[in-house]
């Protein structure tokens, strides 16, 4: 059936270009319905508990997603005239940022105190330009001692200041609304620096977090695919020595992604950072497909092949390894599916139906342009090829000495992967060049981190929060957080109700505490809530109903691991000290946090369900369950050693670094699959000797397995300098596992087959001779018996 097919596609080349590249056209049409989402709940599915544990959260308090200005004066002063009229005037134009529905600034803040009987809230800088010296030190004073804006709107030393721009994204088109948010913003920005040459302005939030991915993801469409594509270009062309290779090469890459991406518009898919780097896995697995066709149509043309002919050939011959490779390479990136990050499971399903569209393509489109192109191919033997040959009789001289020294180096890399430790900081995603990655390590250093915790405290009833008893939980739970090495800042109901308190005692300092009973607490926050102008309300920290309050803790910029570890202390300490009221805690941070771990888990199962499939498939294809199991070891040991090598040399995953294993279990088999079948046509086919075997093997698909293993390291490679860290990483890990399994075929494969292969020769050989003796015997019998008779 598939003969027919490629003397159909070798026959009729124009007829199978044009039908290829029609039906390309249609399905590349789809791209147009791609849109791309840089919100960061994206990484999580509707299902994942912590995401609905902070959806809830958003529901019954004020949504918390913001935009941080941090304003950081040249001459390390926020308490001047011209600082502090800078810092209100910001403040002031915040709030015509588009979807804002609440500014926090030092100028802003509401101060209050007591006239007489009466309770008086204000803005803490009032007339800027009327102030003395006096009034700027009062200021100071009053904000360096007020807990709600140390380390939260101004720094202790007071030489950097926060705005804080609260966002209710509608959500109606959040492609374009976190684009108009930042766009503003960034406006804003400019405005600011233009009028205040002597401060600096950084941005960062929740907003500019979400434009850093999408803005990520853009940098690396401009620059990597086209780079990658210059590269693949190049190495065919210098490695192959091909003008026609290379153009055919390109053709299929450039069909296979538009194809595929095409599809996922058709179908509904939409892109993010991580699945926006399909088209490069794509591209240097297409590659791999070509060059396999590629060079053994050289070997046969260079053996005196007539052009079509070897094109034949080599289909026929390539076809099993490059559908198994296929295969193995598309259940890999399908067992992504297990992950729990939506964008990982788009990564793995669009790469998995690119390769299948690159194999189609590869021998329908690919050898139809080799017919139609001319062709020409040097007679004699390449170096490459005798450098083959020599690598094979070097390691069939040296395989005592390979099989077990290669061995223990493999175990013992491999046992690095202990090192490993799943931990992730999202806010190093993106690498220094990011400018919200530096606005946030500069908040870091200077003020606080951006690692939150939102905490709900319920109290069981309506108006719950004014008992003195649950008061007094919170306000012993917030000195706790504030105890805690990692804090920056506590958010708390509680200390507006002490203020009052004091307050209304005559601003009597040791008044700074708890009013003692239900009614007091419930006056004296009416009074406040009273005072406060539109947009500056308590809705952020209590409920409709006043059942409950929340609690937002800052800490510094914490690892997923160092984050878990402070969401189990608050635990302990709840379950310690009052089983009375419910805690919830949530916020992006924790979400990403425990991603990660379950990433982990689901990690565990994808691969030991891609080991048994893979296994199935191989034994089924080399008609040798054993020899199926047998190819386990040089396609699960990359693996192994990549992730061990990385513990030494980093030690952190994260969540892109936890679908690694799966992704590269399938590319891995690239190698060992064309190995094994070269290796195994020479025995069966041709009746060679296993030392024979191999070097028909290294002979034959030695070359090809180095430049598709050079093209595939180089792919991910350029992946590795995305500035987008999880990204970088993934390209990086990637392209250390395909050398090591390269090495591992070359080095451990050729004399593991030897050993086998040859007990087993030995074995057939021993018992062919028995039978022959058995029937000589018999026969020697048989003549005794007619001899008697």
């Amino acid at each position: 059936m598939m003969n027919k097919i490629f003397n159909f596609v070798i026959k009729h080349p124009i007829w199978v270009f044009v039908a290829i590249i029609g039906l390309a056209f249609l399905a590349s049409n789809g791209a147009k319905n791609l849109l791309f989402k840089s919100d960061y709940r994206v990484f999580f599915g509707p299902e994942h508990p912590q995401l609905q544990a902070y959806e809830s959260m958003q529901k019954i308090y004020s949504k918390s997603d913001n935009v941080y200005f941090l304003v950081v004066p040249k001459d390390g002063n926020v308490f001047s005239k011209e600082h502090l009229a800078s810092i209100q005037e910001l403040t002031k134009q915040s709030w015509q940022i588009p979807y804002s529905t609440r500014v926090d600034s030092i100028t802003n803040f509401q101060h209050s105190y007591a006239e007489g009987d009466d309770l008086v809230v204000e803005d803490l800088v009032t007339d800027v330009q009327s102030l003395a010296a006096a009034d700027l030190n009062r200021i100071k004073e009053i904000a360096l001692n007020e807990p709600q804006l140390v380390n939260k709107a101004v720094s202790e030393q007071g030489h950097v200041s926060v705005v804080n721009v609260t966002v209710r994204l509608p959500g109606v088109n959040p492609i374009t609304e976190v684009p108009e948010v930042a766009a503003f913003v960034r406006d804003l920005k400019a405005q600011y620096l233009a009028n205040n040459p002597g401060t600096d302005l950084y941005l960062s939030g929740m907003v500019m977090m979400n434009t850093a991915f999408s803005e990520s993801s853009m940098a690396d469409s401009a620059t990597l695919i086209p780079l990658m594509f210059l590269l693949v270009i190049v190495t065919i062309g210098v490695l192959l020595r091909t003008i026609t290779g290379t153009i055919a090469s390109v053709t299929v890459i450039i069909i296979s992604i538009a194809s595929t991406m095409g599809l996922a518009g058709w179908l509904g898919f939409y892109l993010t950072s991580p699945s926006s780097v399909a088209p490069i896995m794509i591209l240097t697995l297409a590659v791999a497909d070509c060059v396999h066709i590629l060079s053994t149509m050289f070997y046969e043309m260079r053996q005196g092949a007539e052009k079509k002919a070897a094109i034949a050939k080599s289909l026929q011959l390539n076809l099993q390894p490059i559908f198994l490779t296929t295969v193995t390479t598309a259940i890999g990136f399908l067992c992504m599916n297990f992950s729990d990050s939506p964008p990982y499971r788009d990564l793995g399903n669009l790469v998995a139906m690119g390769i299948f569209l690159a194999f189609i393509f590869s021998m329908t489109i690919f050898p139809a342009m080799l017919s139609i192109l001319p062709v020409r191919v040097s007679k004699d033997i390449s170096d490459s090829q005798n450098n083959m040959h020599k690598l094979a009789g070097f390691i069939i001289a040296k395989k005592k000495v390979l099989l077990p020294v290669v061995s223990v180096i493999t175990v013992v890399l491999a046992l690095n992967v202990t090192n490993n430790e799943v931990n992730d900081d999202y806010v190093k995603y993106f690498d220094e060049t990011v400018p919200f990655r530096t606005a946030t390590d500069t908040m870091q250093e200077n003020i606080s981190g951006m690692t939150i915790l939102e905490v709900s405290v319920d109290s069981g009833q309506s108006s719950g929060i004014y008992e003195p008893q649950y008061l007094k939980f919170v306000s012993d739970f917030s000195d706790w957080l504030r105890k805690q090495p990692e804090t920056d800042h506590v958010s708390t109901i509680t200390d507006t109700i002490k203020r009052v308190n004091r307050n209304m005692n005559g601003d009597d300092p040791s008044a700074y505490t708890l009013p003692t009973s239900r009614e007091l607490a419930a006056q004296y926050v009416l009074m406040y809530e009273l005072s406060l102008p539109y947009g500056l309300d308590l809705n952020s920290q209590i409920n409709i109903d006043k059942s409950s309050t929340r609690l937002i803790v800052t800490f510094k910029n914490l690892t997923t691991s160092e984050l878990i570890d402070v969401e189990q202390r608050i635990q302990a300490w709840s379950d310690a000290n009052s089983n009375q009221y419910r805690m919830d805690i949530a916020s992006p941070s924790l979400m990403f946090a425990h991603i990660g771990q379950s990433s982990v888990e689901s990690l565990l199962i994808s691969t030991t369900i891609a080991l048994i499939v893979i296994s199935i498939v191989l034994g089924l294809a080399m008609r040798s369950v054993r020899f199926g199991l047998i190819s386990l070891l040089p396609n699960l040991a990359p693996v192994l050693v990549g992730f061990g090598i990385w513990g030494l040399m980093d030690g952190q995953m994260g969540v892109a670094l936890a679908v690694v294993a799966s992704m590269t279990l399938g590319i891995v088999v690239d190698d060992t699959v064309h190995f094994l079948s070269k290796y195994f046509h020479a025995r069966r086919e041709r009746g060679e000797t296993p030392e024979q075997a191999i070097y028909y093997a290294f002979g034959n698909v030695g070359r090809s397995l180095w430049i598709t293993t050079f093209v595939l390291v180089v792919g991910f490679a350029v992946l590795s300098i995305s500035s987008f860290k999880t990204n970088a990483d993934m390209g990086l890990l990637t392209a250390i596992t395909l050398v090591v399994a390269l090495i591992i075929d070359f080095l451990f494969l050729p004399p593991l087959l030897l050993a086998i292969d040859k007990s087993k020769s030995k074995s057939s050989k021993a018992k062919e001779t028995d039978a022959q003796r058995d029937e000589q015997q018999g026969d020697l019998a048989l003549a005794k018996s007619k001899l008697i008779r």
